[in-house]
C-alpha cells in the first residue's frame, strides 16, 4: 500500500529503507468486551490527569482551516516533557471530518509508520484505503510526528548529500572501509545536530506518544481511538504503556517487538525480506517473462549475483545516477513490501538482469525515500528515521560485536544481510545519546487492544504481532494469511469486517481469527 515503511532503517549507505489530523464530539458508544475476558478496571484521576505543567498545552484550542478536501492545523507540545515550562514545538494535523455525522463515533488518530513517515499523508489516502463505514463514523486524524516532515523537523543533510549517502558503499571488512563509514557516520551526526538544535535529543518514541495524549484531549476525546501501522504499532503500545485509563480502540497492524534489541530488529527484518524474496521469486517463475531462471535458490542466486556486480561496477541508468548495490537494495525491497506490486520488481529485474539497465530500480529505491525527479527530498522521513532510531535504540559501543552481528546477519539473509549491518555505528556518533530501554510493554489496565499480524510480512514479521498480543494484557490477535507489510486497507473482507466492527462499534472478533 506503499505507506507503512519498515521501522529498521537507520543505516546510511544506500539502506534508507532498511529497514524504508476543537471539533466537536459526540459521545463515544459503549465498549464492548470480549465475552472470554472480565471487566478492563477504569483508570484512577491520577492515571488520566495531567500535570500542572501541562496543564496549558492539554486545554488549547484547535483552530481548522481548509486544506484542499480536509482540515489542517497545528497543536503546540512541550519540547521537553521534563521541562514542561520550557520551550515548545508544534506539531502538523490533519483531518478528513465523517462523512456521516449522525453515525458519528469520535476522532480516530493514526499513524502509517516509519519512524519518519509524515502522518498527514496517510490521511490523503484515507478516501480510498479505509472503508465507507470507518469514514462514516470517524474523523480521520493524521500527525506528523515530532521531528517529522511539517512539525517542527529534524534537518541534517543537504539532498545532494543525502543522495551521496544512500548510494555510496563501505567495505565494512577493512579498516579503511569502516573508518571512511565512522566519517559519514559522524557527517550526519554533525550535522543533526547543528541544523536541529536541542529538538535531536526529543524525538524519541515516549515523547511522540505523549504527544499523542495532548492531541486525544485537543480533538475532545476522553479516550484514544487509534489505528497505526508498522512502527506506529510501537508507537500505540507505547501510549497504552503510558496512559492504560486512555486507551480506548486501538488497532496496531503490522506489529513491532518492544522488547527486542536494535540487532535483533534488524536480523529478523532481514530474514524477514530473504523469506519474502523466496516467495517472490516462485510466483515469477510460475508466471511468463520472468528472467529468474531454474530452480527458486536459482533465482534468488541470480539477484545475489545482480547485487554483486552492481556493487562492483555500478549499472548505468536514463539518469546521470548509476545504480549502486545500494540503491540495488533499496529498489529489490520496495516492491517486496506489498505482494501487488511483484510485478514491477519482475520488469526491474528483467531490465537490470537482461539490459544491465538499472533504471527502474533506481525508480523504486527513490519511490521508497521519497526522492522527486528533480533531487529534491519534499519530506525528512530518512533524516527523522535516524533520529528516532538512535534515540530508541542506542549504540551499543562495542565494534567487536557490531562485526560479530554481521557476521550472524550475512549467514541468516544472504541476500540482504551483507548490506545490512553496522547500523549502530551512526547512533555511536549521534549528538543525543538516548535511554531508552527495551522491553516487554503491558498496557496493565487498559481496554482491549486488537494486533494484527500477517504470516507474510518481511518488515514486521508475524511472530511480532504473536509476541505483541501476548505481552500486553488485554491484547488480542488477528492472523491475515498471506504476503506484503500490514493488512488494513490491502487484504481482504475479512480483515475489513474485523476490524470496523471493533473501532465503530468495539466488538472483540473471536479468538484466534484468522483471515
Amino acid at each position: 500500500m506503499g505507506v507503512p515503511r519498515s521501522f529498521r532503517a537507520a543505516v546510511l549507505g544506500g539502506l534508507a529503507a532498511a529497514l524504508t489530523l476543537s471539533a466537536c464530539t459526540a459521545e463515544p458508544l459503549e465498549r464492548v468486551a470480549d465475552p472470554g475476558t472480565t471487566a478492563v478496571p477504569s483508570a484512577t484521576a491520577e492515571e488520566t490527569s495531567p500535570s500542572a505543567g501541562l496543564q496549558g498545552y492539554y486545554e488549547q484550542q484547535i483552530a481548522w482551516e481548509k486544506c484542499g478536501d480536509f482540515e489542517c492545523s497545528e497543536v503546540t507540545v512541550p519540547l521537553s516533557y521534563d521541562e514542561p515550562d520550557g520551550e515548545s514545538i508544534t506539531l502538523a494535523v490533519k483531518r478528513l471530518v465523517s462523512k456521516d455525522p449522525a453515525a458519528r463515533v469520535g476522532s480516530l488518530l493514526v499513524n502509517p509508520g516509519g519512524p519518519g513517515s509524515p502522518g498527514v499523508e496517510l490521511v490523503d489516502a484515507a478516501p480510498t484505503m479505509f472503508s465507507e463505514n470507518l469514514r462514516a463514523a470517524y474523523d480521520v486524524v493524521g500527525f506528523d510526528p515530532r521531528g517529522v516532515g511539517s512539525s517542527t523537523p529534524v534537518d541534517c543533510v543537504s539532498d545532494a548529500e543525502l543522495d551521496r549517502l544512500r548510494s555510496v558503499e563501505y567495505d565494512t571488512e577493512t579498516q579503511d572501509g569502516l573508518a571512511a563509514y565512522a566519517a559519514d557516520a559522524k557527517l550526519i551526526a554533525d550535522g543533526c545536530a547543528q541544523n536541529t538544535g536541542e529538538l535531536i535529543g526529543h524525538v524519541d518514541t515516549e515523547s511522540a506518544a505523549r504527544d499523542m495524549d495532548i492531541l486525544r484531549a485537543v480533538l475532545g476525546e476522553d479516550k484514544l481511538d487509534y489505528l497505526g501501522y508498522s512502527y506506529g504499532t510501537f508507537l500505540g503500545a507505547t501510549y497504552a504503556d503510558l496512559f492504560p485509563g486512555n486507551v480506548g480502540r486501538l488497532v496496531l497492524d503490522g506489529a513491532m517487538d518492544p522488547s527486542l534489541s536494535s540487532h535483533e530488529t534488524t536480523l529478523a527484518q532481514a530474514v524477514g525480506f530473504e523469506k519474502s524474496l523466496r516467495a517472490y521469486v516462485a510466483d515469477c517463475q510460475g508466471g511468463p517473462d520472468c528472467p529468474l531462471t531454474g530452480s527458486v535458490d536459482d533465482g534468488v542466486k541470480q539477484v545475489q549475483t545482480l547485487l554483486e556486480v552492481a556493487g562492483d561496477t555500478p549499472l548505468p541508468t536514463s539518469s546521470d545516477r548509476d545504480l549502486t548495490a545500494s540503491l540495488a537494495f533499496s529498489g529489490i525491497i520496495t516492491p517486496l513490501y506489498d505482494s501487488a506490486s511483484w510485478f514491477v520488481l519482475t520488469a526491474a529485474l528483467d531490465q537490470a538482469i537482461n539490459s544491465n539497465d538499472g533504471s527502474q530500480l533506481l525508480f523504486l529505491a527513490d519511490l521508497m525515500a521519497g526522492r522527486e525527479p528533480d533531487g529534491t527530498y519534499p519530506n525528512n522521513s530518512t533524516e527523522a528515521n535516524w533520529a528516532v532510531n538512535c534515540l530508541d535504540f542506542p549504540s551499543t559501543g562495542d565494534p567487536a560485536l557490531w562485526q560479530q552481528e554481521a557476521a550472524e546477519l550475512e549467514k541468516a539473509a544472504p541476500t540482504f544481510g551483507p548490506l545490512m549491518g553496522y547500523g549502530d555505528m551512526l547512533c555511536e556518533q549521534w549528538p543525543a545519546k538516548g535511554d531508552a530501554e527495551r522491553g516487554p510493554l503491558t498496557a496493565e489496565g487498559s481496554a482491549p487492544i486488537m494486533v494484527i499480524g500477517t504470516t507474510g510480512d518481511p518488515a514486521t514479521p508475524y511472530e511480532w504481532s504473536v509476541s505483541l498480543a501476548d505481552q500486553l494484557e488485554n491484547g488480542f490477535l488477528v492472523t491475515f494469511e498471506g504476503e506484503g507489510h500490514t493488512a488494513y486497507g490491502r487484504s481482504n473482507d475479512c480483515i475489513v469486517r474485523a476490524v470496523d466492527d471493533f473501532l465503530v462499534e468495539g466488538v472483540v472478533p473471536q479468538d484466534g481469527l484468522t483471515c
